[in-house]
């Protein structure tokens, strides 16, 4: 058995390497794509990866959905139960009784049985306060973590300050997952790009970034290789230039088939009252509708709309491998330069009260607009400043300071037009052990076992 990393470096594609990615270009000789899975977002991607399944097999339709027996649209769950089939730490089990795994802030890392785990987690404590942190298994490994790096910095991990040092963290304690632990398979989750993709755009002014995730891979790749490890590199997805936003919902609103109930003067979904409603993800949606006789109806809203490239029955689902039970009835997909977003309300006096939080736990769908400063206010870093000394002084607060503006989104994915921008990259320290041409997503578990053991 021959110990391997695997570092997913959210967003790197083809077309992002040159001149900023030295120590990446290192390996870029043999470098290949992977056609990515639909939908193209991170929890189904990765539970493509981990089991070789389609997301009609492993049941990761998205990065959430409607769970129809709770009533409920969850999005970043994180158990690992509910990844359907074995995984490729079960299948090297079976080879090799002495393999053990460490899931590095790879997503689905709770109620797993992978030896080690590490995942963001915040603490949600009982008078309101959010306060950064992870979870990790064993449980004492937390505590040894924090002692040695400090708290995860769960702010620069999502949200308007997000920057290097989450993948900074990250990357420190795979190090020391490594040091203490020597697992046979080290998974490691890298973020950076993705969120600076999506804020400007592949075309964007993303040079500094590029060259703080090549310098923090250079330094993992050596630390690594003199270690004896294997190192893959590979990404889930590529981010593509996106200039409209479409709001499913509101179509929905407009023919008449979405309801919302009024607390407080402010709108919030009501999902079983609703004869369709959309959760938006990037550039797919799930758009679940209660009464099966509805669906024609429902599919002619969406028909024709500018930015729309398909929509998709059950059948047509089946063609993508997506025709999973979680799916919905319909599924939307966008063009290249169109992404959904979840927006129900039409007046904006009237948004829910999350509309200007970074709460993706409420929010009926992603929002990518959780990267930006509410562009109204005139100094948002010292409102969110004034908000942390509310809540350090025991006060209520709320850190309503994150834009409703989706034409700031510069940057989307989930589906792929074929091009350098959007497909995801794979590469080895052992050329040898990947293929020349393109692979499915599907391969890259195989792939995993290959370098484990060939």
């Amino acid at each position: 058995m021959h110990r391997t990393v695997v570092l997913n470096i959210v967003g790197l594609t083809r077309a992002l390497l040159g001149e900023h990615t030295p120590n990446l270009n290192r390996l870029s000789e043999r470098a290949t794509d992977i056609e990515p899975v639909r939908p193209a977002v991170t929890c189904t991607a990765q539970a493509t990866y981990t089991t070789g399944k389609p997301p009609k097999d492993h049941g990761i339709v998205a990065n959430g959905w409607y769970f129809r027996e709770m009533n409920e649209v969850w999005l970043w769950r994180q158990s690992n139960k509910l990844v359907q089939g074995p995984k490729v730490w079960h299948m090297a089990k079976e080879r090799d009784p002495s393999f053990t795994c460490s899931n590095t802030f790879w997503w689905y890392a709770m109620a797993t049985d992978a030896e080690f785990t590490l995942t963001p987690r915040p603490l949600y404590l009982a008078d309101g306060r959010k306060e950064p942190d992870c979870y990790t298994c064993p449980l004492e490994l937390r505590e040894t973590l924090s002692e040695k790096f400090g708290n995860f910095p769960l702010f620069n991990f999502w949200g308007p300050m997000t920057n290097i040092k989450s993948s900074q963290w990250i990357a420190d304690a795979a190090k020391y997952i490594e040091e203490a632990h020597q697992p046979s398979l080290q998974l490691v989750y890298l973020p950076h790009m993705d969120y600076v993709l999506q804020k400007e755009g592949p075309d964007g002014d993303i040079a500094k970034d590029l060259e703080e995730i090549d310098a923090l891979a250079g330094d993992l790749l050596d630390f690594f290789e003199k270690r004896g490890c294997r190192v893959m590199v590979l990404s889930e997805y590529g981010i593509q230039n996106v200039s409209r936003a479409i709001h499913p919902n509101r179509l929905l609103r407009e023919a008449g088939m979405l309801s919302v109930k009024v607390d407080l003067g402010r709108e919030y979904l009501d999902y079983f009252s609703c004869r369709a409603f959309a959760v938006a993800d990037h550039q797919i949606a799930h758009v679940y509708v209660h009464d099966a006789a509805n669906v024609p109806a429902v599919r002619q809203v969406f028909e024709g709309v500018e930015g729309i490239d398909r929509v998709l029955d059950k059948t047509e689902q089946a063609e993508l491998g997506l025709d999973h039970e979680r799916s919905g009835e319909l599924v939307l997909l966008a063009k290249p330069d169109s992404w959904f977003t979840y927006y129900f309300w039409q007046d904006d006096a009237r948004q829910p009260d999350y509309a200007h939080q970074v709460e993706i736990h409420r929010k009926p769908g992603f929002d990518p607009c959780e990267l930006f400063f509410d562009p109204t206010l005139r100094f948002p870093k010292l409102k969110a400043a004034r908000r942390v000394a509310q809540k350090k002084l025991g006060f209520r607060y709320v850190m309503d300071v994150i834009a409703v503006a989706p034409e700031l989104v510069k940057g989307s994915h989930g589906v792929s037009d074929g091009s350098p921008e959007s497909m995801p990259l794979l590469m080895s320290t052992e050329p040898d052990l990947i293929p020349q041409k393109s692979v499915p997503a599907t391969d890259v578990c195989g792939l995993m076992l290959k370098h484990l053991f060939d």
